[in-house]
């Protein structure tokens, strides 16, 4: 047992010496203005000093534990540990075009060994290295600077986040459109208008591997149909009258690599669906007056509120484009088809609408949200957004109430507010309070003070109560 105790103490003591081995190295390499590492002898890196994380581009962290051929492909560790022999003044051209002289030494141990190795990276002056340093810097920033240009321009806005809602048919349309996001096939969106089928197309797209490639948006009621295929294959110079100077790219070549949208597909003209299936097949496209291919790497996003087999068979829509489109075919549920997700989706929509709006309105009055309830909403999402809106708009607290609802939907409140045969207790014995508060109320001809002496309430707690069941 004390054998045992020895042994352990001594494991624990080799650790912490290690570690203060480690430490004690650090301190010593990163005031050297020279780019040093240390690795272990499976080549994972230990040690960086500041001049090398700097010259990377990456902090410490991100490269402590890495093996070097992740860092730099082009690396000589791995021959030198095989051959145990350093290499001395090795002259090393760095990809971004910069020169510089290479020390790669293995250690070795008692046993010939290789116990860690240590790499120095030599410039012909300090001057040329704080200089590349900092245009790495620069470069990194201005790379910052436009990638979130681009997003903006040539991004999707929304992920799987934005899709509010657990019923069992937006969990089934959630999970069939993730899956399409894994894979290169064309997805065809099926819903009502203001379904939320934009949101999933942006989901599909920040969901899958072309994530940082361009995602547009191409609105095919939007643009003319005469205009419909100079945006879409763009033109090249002189091809008609009043093209631009020099030609222009059109959306096809601007998401080349990344996906395309094309909402509203059903409304597509008959021949621009011949063209575009031609791509669909051919994987490429020419400008218009154009002679030259261009391959085309897309992912085809498209939605409609259309039946479009209903328009095949009225010769509206060419069946064989359908057929291209309908790989992964995900239909998403209308409103009235989640009723569960309507409470979720109305304070989510409070809090965005609110901060657009620049109004603190926070919450939603019971009634205000039964009559929301009571709604069949053709609009579908779209529509909800409009009426809270309007409500935040006229709300001078931090709540909505029935009185800042549309007047429809007051009174379509004829029928029975929730689907369920059997209301929640808190819903019943809210409805019986607010009845015994507007029987007092007309009983005291709305005398606020004998009707909250009457309920036995404070008159505090009685204006309380009018305010949030909209009395």
């Amino acid at each position: 047992m004390k054998h045992n105790k020895y042994h352990l103490q001594g494991q624990s003591y080799n650790k912490l010496f290690t570690e203060y081995l480690v430490a004690t190295i650090e301190k010593i390499f990163n005031p050297i203005p020279v780019p040093i590492i240390l690795l272990d002898n499976e080549t994972k890196i230990k040690i960086v000093n500041n001049v090398l994380a700097d010259y990377l581009g990456c902090s410490k962290n991100e490269l402590i534990g890495k093996r070097i051929k992740e860092v730099d492909k082009e690396t000589r560790f791995p021959y030198v540990f095989k051959s145990k022999k350093a290499e001395i003044d090795w002259e090393r051209r760095f990809e971004n075009g910069n020169t510089a002289i290479v020390h790669t030494i293995p250690i070795l141990n008692e046993a010939n060994e290789v116990e860690c190795g240590i790499g120095l990276i030599l410039f012909k002056n300090q001057e040329q290295l704080k200089g590349i340093i900092e245009k790495n810097k620069l470069l990194k920033k201005e790379l910052q600077i436009y990638g979130k240009r681009l997003k903006k321009s040539n991004g999707a806005k929304y992920s799987w986040e934005n899709i509010i809602g657990n019923s069992e048919k937006m969990a089934e349309a959630k999970y069939m459109a993730k899956k399409a996001a894994q894979t290169n096939s064309n997805v065809l969106l099926l819903g009502e208008s203001g379904s939320g089928k934009e949101l999933f197309a942006h989901s599909i797209h920040n969901g899958s591997k072309r994530k940082h490639l361009p995602f547009v948006k191409v609105d095919c009621v939007a643009i003319p149909s005469e205009l419909l295929e100079s945006e879409l294959f763009g033109y090249e110079e002189g091809a008609f009258t009043g093209a631009r100077k020099g030609g222009k790219i059109g959306k096809f070549e601007t998401a080349n690599g990344g996906s395309i949208f094309l909402d509203e597909i059903g409304d597509m003209p008959l021949t621009m669906q011949a063209k575009l299936l031609r791509v669909l097949q051919e994987k490429e496209f020419e400008r218009v007056g154009g002679t030259t291919p261009i391959n085309l790497d897309i992912r085809f996003i498209a939605a409609t509120n259309k039946n479009l087999k209903e328009l095949v068979k009225e010769g509206k829509f060419r069946e064989d484009l359908y057929y291209r489109l309908n790989v992964m075919t995900i239909h998403i549920p209308g409103l009235r088809e989640r009723h569960t997700d309507i409470e979720d989706i109305t304070y989510s929509l409070i809090k965005k609408l609110s901060k657009q709006l620049g109004k603190y309105v926070s919450d939603i009055s019971r009634k205000a949200l039964d009559y929301i309830r009571g709604h069949n909403w053709p609009g579908n999402v779209r529509e909800l957004a409009n009426v809270l809106e309007r409500a935040i708009n006229l709300t001078d607290s931090d709540i909505i109430l029935p009185v800042h609802l549309p007047v429809y939907l007051i009174k379509e409140n004829g029928r029975p507010i929730l689907d369920d045969p059997v209301r929640p207790l808190k819903d019943i014995i809210e409805s019986i309070e607010k009845e015994a508060i507007v029987s007092c109320l007309k009983y005291t001809k709305g005398n606020k003070l004998k009707t909250a002496k009457l309920l036995n309430i404070s008159r505090s707690s009685l204006y309380d109560k009018i305010e949030r069941y909209g009395i």
